[in-house]
């Protein structure tokens, strides 16, 4: 390449020197004309072969290069010949050790597979096991044992027993430890937790769980029914003898499911307006029924404590009659039960007030039920027809609807014929001694009419 670069610069410098000859020095005839382009002629002959020189040289160095590197070429595949049969045969070497291995282990082998297979299922129940709430991490060496490829050494096997044992140990025991709670707001407490064996951790008086996943103790969303939370308050507060304690036989399996049972709320909820309606139908009901059944009780005593005084009337149902009965004591006997009836007929329609409203709606709240099933149901069809079968979220609504507003109707219905029936029944005992005083009142003027 510098030859190259030479060789121009010099016939550069010629032509430069050529051009400034010829215009200083102009020819002024052909015969210097043609003297001059000899002149140029052999100078350019002079460049021209030595610029043939050089590229004969520089051909001769390429093509010594590309002798080389054909020469490396094949040195180089020759190579990779010797590096593939070398591959092959170290690769035949290690099936060979391979199977020599397996010859050597016999029962070693047919024990690791045992020992491999019982880790794995040994790690993944150690994860999620309540006693790696108070002692993290141990799985990661059953873990690592069980994707292991190589044979175990006596002392791994024997650490292996001895995380078993201690798991059965674990499981029979109850303890206490301080640790962290975190809570559903993402606060986290530390507190006293309570383990019972592997099945369940409590804390505060209330049922917590192991998250494998995340290496947390979290309450529960929704903790379950009242008097078993109320067992776990009292079993953490006895420092000797027994107390009763509601297990988790899942090992906080049922505890996590729980937390995704509907609450009271949530089914009232789901009945939507006309649940709402039902359930204030019930509340009336059931507001008028003991309203009934306190005035009841009120003007029951009255009459029975009336019963006991028959001579000074008071101001109550029975003392009324008595009243009519004084004022009247001169008239004849049909005269004076005509009488005490009109008194009894006065009397009846404060003992019966307002009873008839509490059947009417113990008959509205099932029929109030069936029509919050039907619109559940319609609600329930449009769904199928707009987004077909395939998401039974989408139908979950309307037969929440259809089904709760059904419960709805009769659990309503079913305390307010009792109570209806409770209060006519008051009602009419209460009548029925106004009647049976008046009788007796009647019978007893009769005899002295009749004296």
């Amino acid at each position: 390449m510098k030859k190259l670069i030479t060789t121009a610069m010099l016939a550069a410098s010629f032509s430069l020197t050529v051009g400034m000859v010829s215009a200083a020095d102009v020819p002024k005839s052909i015969d210097q004309l043609l003297q001059q382009v000899k002149v140029e002629r052999a100078a350019e002959g002079k460049v021209n072969s030595k610029r043939e020189q050089e590229f004969q040289a520089e051909r001769g160095d390429k093509a010594a290069l590309l002798k080389r590197e054909k020469d490396a070429l094949a040195a180089e595949k020759q190579r990779g010949k010797d590096l593939n049969q070398a591959f092959l045969d170290n690769e035949r070497k290690i099936a060979q050790l391979e199977e020599d291995l397996k010859t050597a282990q016999g029962d070693l082998g047919e024990m690791f597979g045992v020992v491999k297979g019982e880790a794995g299922d040994f790690a993944g129940k150690l994860a999620s096991s309540n006693t790696s709430a108070q002692y993290p991490n141990r799985d990661k060496f059953i873990a690592d044992l069980g994707s292991r490829k190589q044979l175990p050494k006596i002392e791994e096997l024997e650490q292996f027993w001895q995380e078993q044992l201690f798991e059965m140990a674990q499981s029979g025991k109850v303890v206490k430890f301080e640790g962290s709670v975190t809570g559903i707001d993402g606060s986290v407490n530390t507190t006293t937790i309570h383990r019972i064996g592997a099945y369940n951790l409590t804390a505060d008086g209330k049922y917590v769980v192991y998250n494998p996943e995340l290496g947390l103790i979290q309450q529960l969303s929704q903790q379950p029914e009242g008097y078993q939370v109320r067992a776990v308050a009292k079993w953490e507060e006895i420092t000797s003898g027994t107390a009763p304690f509601y297990v988790d036989p899942a090992r906080g399996v049922l505890l996590s499911i729980f937390t995704n049972k509907a609450s009271m709320e949530d089914r009232i909820e789901s009945g939507g307006v006309i649940g709402y309606i039902i359930m204030i139908l019930l509340a009336l009901g059931m507001l008028i029924s003991i309203e009934r059944l306190v005035t009841m009780s009120i003007i029951g005593a009255r009459v029975n404590s009336q019963r006991k005084n028959v001579d000074k009337p008071g101001n109550n149902a029975l003392g009324r009659i008595l009243k009519v009965y004084q004022e009247n004591k001169d008239v004849d006997v049909e005269t004076l039960e005509l009488k005490l009836d009109e008194a009894i007929l006065k009397e009846t329609p404060a003992l019966e007030a307002r009873i008839s409203i509490i059947k009417v709606l113990a008959a509205i709240a099932p029929m109030m039920g069936l029509l919050g099933t039907v619109t559940g149901m319609i609600a329930t069809f449009q769904s199928i027809q707009l987004f077909g079968t395939g998401d039974p979220k989408l139908m979950a609504g309307g037969i929440s609807m259809a089904l709760v507003t059904t419960v709805q109707g009769l659990v309503a219905a079913l305390p307010l014929m009792l109570m209806h029936a409770i209060v006519v029944a008051r009602s009419k005992s209460i009548v029925q001694i106004l009647e049976e005083q008046s009788a007796g009142i009647i019978a007893a003027h009769a005899e002295k009419r009749a004296d």
